[in-house]
């Protein structure tokens, strides 16, 4: 009686995993590419172009409105006030002047 019982509860629990998976992959193909490309490294010294096109997801020559709406949208999740971090609040502030031709970049 109890075989039966344990053999159903197997084929439900691989079913319900099997599901989970399937769910999480089609979440995985549908997500924004930005969400793929996730930057795994510290900060460098010094910040760079290519470092700052990072943290704000933009490209290097991206023009200033779309540094400025990416800077936004980020400051927006990582601010202060809204329980954000205040590195990465100077981070990403760093990172959107570096890419609009205010802050300091590496000297060459």
């Amino acid at each position: 009686m109890a075989s039966p019982l344990v053999a159903g509860l197997s084929v439900a629990a691989a079913a319900l995993t099997a599901r989970g998976a399937i769910v999480a992959y089609n979440a995985w193909l549908t997500a924004p590419r930005a969400a793929k490309a996730f930057y795994k490294g510290g900060f460098e010294a010094v910040m760079t172009k290519r470092e700052a096109s990072l943290i704000l997801g933009v490209r290097e020559a991206a023009k200033p409105d779309k540094i400025k709406a990416a800077h936004r949208k980020i400051m927006i999740a990582n601010h202060p006030d809204a329980g954000g971090n205040d590195f990465m609040a100077s981070k990403i502030n760093e990172a959107k002047e570096l890419l609009l031709g205010k802050g300091k970049g590496p000297m060459k």
